[in-house]
């Protein structure tokens, strides 16, 4: 038997792997809330064990629900602006003019995956649904036959690999905006503007390694010959026909259909956003989440062209951030429990775990020891950066204690909670939907990327965090 018939068995076995384990998952798993609700559970449960009285928790719970009701509505926004601004018709019809350029199905998947990885570091939300319709519009070339599974999984590298490290990061998002920090994480960490998570030239660089990696990757494991398996194969409807708005009905409809007060907006918007890198320093701006957010959204409004386009789009949008608004109340509530639930002593949870984390991560092995920890607990509770309103305050007070830089920190909870996204299907769900796929569709090959992409992670990040120096907190 030849070299490359064992290689290709090989591939075949671990995708085939990756495929029972994701029905597994999908069979026994229950939803992401439920694991959310369970957290609540165990949290609350771990503070009494410390200690702390029944009535103290259950007061913490209910006092910290709605902590971060802010954050959670500036959360569910990335995912409704990045869905809003992908299906517009400027948007659609860019995608159907890149769809051209790949000329070999095995081009045509590391193509997507390249786009993919790319347009996550603006929006992951837009990712998803860019990088799917992208993936559709190959689909539907007559002159080029690629696999379909591929091309739905290297769609989905972008949430699998690096929008952690791009600009859409909740966790960065969040220490870079002050008047979203919980209290108790203010006071460890002060404010990390981007200069000190994302936009440092170790970040940067991790991003672009994992760029390539997924995109290398994707090449090498797209099917050939007879392997592959077309839309058509998989009796998948590409019929990509966008409904006409209705005709107006009245005369008081005539501005929902005019292009003018999107026009007058987006003018208006674009002076704000002048100003802005005029008066203030480049980092505060391209930190602040809320411009951030108000950019991408009056961007939708101009690209649908008029108000009633844009607002049959946000209606298509709003059910995709249904798992936003309902975990991130649960987070900020297991957060409020592990710092402020006093037990025996007046010691938190929070401050145990520190200090656990302080001395097994001490000598070097911080950032390999967080990093798998996030990753592990991201395979049961993905949260799309939510989890890290409930660990950052003991990660970062250890971080603090061991000496390692925190803006790293927040770096190497980013780049780990990217991983379990390429073996939990939850956040496929909303790409799922635009490509007409099932999770165990993608999952063998998503899978394979773990397996290439989990050993890079953890050595970058231990490299990369050797060449920081601790810096104290900023205050704002």
């Amino acid at each position: 038997m030849s070299s490359t018939t064992t290689s290709t068995e090989h591939e075949k076995g671990l995708a085939r792997l990756a495929q029972r384990t994701a029905g597994w998952t999908e069979k026994w798993f229950p939803d992401a809330y439920v694991f959310a609700l369970a957290g609540v559970v165990i949290v609350a449960a771990a503070a009494m064990l410390n200690g702390a009285s029944p009535v103290t928790v259950a007061q913490t719970f209910g006092d910290g629900f709605w902590d971060l009701a802010p954050f959670t509505l500036q959360m569910a926004m990335v995912v409704l602006t990045g869905y809003v601004v992908a299906t517009s018709p400027p948007v659609a019809r860019i995608i159907e003019r890149i769809a051209l350029y790949p000329t070999t199905p095995r081009g045509s998947v590391a193509f997507v995956a390249l786009l993919s990885c790319v347009v996550s570091m603006v929006n992951w939300g837009l990712s998803l649904v860019f990088s799917g319709l992208l993936a559709r519009a190959i689909a539907r070339r007559s002159d080029l036959r690629a696999d379909y599974r591929a091309l739905g999984a290297a769609a989905y590298l972008g949430l699998g690999a690096v929008w952690a490290l791009g600009l859409s990061s909740s966790a960065a998002q969040l220490q870079a905006t002050p008047e979203s920090l919980p209290p108790e994480l203010l006071e460890i960490t002060g404010v990390l503007d981007f200069g000190a998570t994302i936009l440092t030239w170790q970040s940067l660089l991790m991003a672009a390694v994992l760029i390539a990696l997924s995109v290398a990757v994707a090449w090498a494991s797209a099917p050939q010959g007879e392997a592959i398996r077309t839309a058509e194969d998989m009796d998948v409807d590409l019929s990509d026909r966008v409904e006409p708005l209705p005709p107006r009905a009245r005369p008081g409809e005539w501005l929902e259909y005019s292009r003018i007060l999107p026009v007058l907006v987006g003018l208006l918007t674009l002076g704000w956003v002048v100003n802005q890198f005029v008066t203030l320093p480049f980092l505060s701006v391209i930190s602040s989440l809320n411009g951030y957010l108000m950019v991408f959204l009056i961007l939708g409004l101009v690209l649908h062209g008029t108000p009633r386009g844009f607002l049959n789009a946000v209606t298509k949008a709003v059910p995709t951030t249904a798992g936003v608004l309902v975990q991130f109340p649960l987070y900020a509530a297991m957060a409020a429990i592990l710092t402020q639930a006093t037990g025996r002593g007046g010691v938190t949870v929070s401050e145990h775990l520190a200090d656990l984390f302080t001395r097994i991560g001490d000598g070097g092995a911080f950032a390999v020891v967080i990093a798998i920890y996030t990753a592990l607990l991201g395979l049961l509770v993905p949260s799309g950066g939510g989890k890290w309103l409930v660990e950052a305050p003991y990660v970062m007070q250890s971080a603090t204690d061991v000496g390692m830089n925190l803006g790293w920190t927040v770096q190497i909870y980013n780049a780990a909670e990217a991983l379990p996204n390429l073996v939990n299907p939850f956040f496929m769900l909303p790409l799922l939907a635009v490509l007409g796929l099932r999770a165990r569709d993608l999952v063998g090959f998503t899978f394979l990327q773990f397996l290439f992409h989990l050993p890079v992670v953890l050595l970058l990040l231990w490299a990369l965090g050797m060449t920081f120096e601790f810096e104290p907190p900023v205050m704002p």
